[in-house]
């Protein structure tokens, strides 16, 4: 049996609390708290304590995947990005920049929150941009 433990970040909030993630033989089974760290000084929400449960669930998708002919094919990070952008873009000059409206997550960092935040009026040019954690 080999047994890590891997310092992580919580994914539920943005608070950024750590704990590590107990991996046994490559399977995420528990979290143990960091007592080192600033934010969580070695606790842990009800969130926090259950995050490794959805790792190896069947259900989550772990590859891109770009609808073809009305069925999901299986396809590179790059060209489901390429994709994406692409898309976006024609919609953009199409439509124009306020048919997008991006809605965050109070499971991103702040720094990815901040990020979309930069992608819808930097990029898009829309200030439709909320957070759920106001909904």
């Amino acid at each position: 049996m080999n047994c890590d433990f891997v310092l992580t970040t919580c994914p539920y909030c943005g608070c950024g609390c750590n704990f590590y993630l107990q991996v046994i033989d490559g399977k995420a089974v528990g979290v143990v708290p960091c007592k080192t760290h600033p934010v969580s000084k070695g606790t842990l929400c009800i969130k926090g304590w259950n995050a490794h449960q959805f790792v190896h669930d069947e259900k989550r998708l772990t590859k891109p995947l770009i609808k073809k002919s009305g069925r999901f094919e299986e396809v590179s990070w790059d060209e489901a990005l390429d994709y994406t952008a692409k898309r976006m873009l024609e919609i953009k000059e199409k439509t124009g920049p306020d048919s997008f409206g991006f809605l965050s997550s109070a499971k991103c960092t702040n720094e990815e929150n901040y990020l979309l935040m930069k992608l819808s009026r930097g990029v898009m040019g829309t200030n439709n941009v909320d957070h759920c954690a106001r909904l």
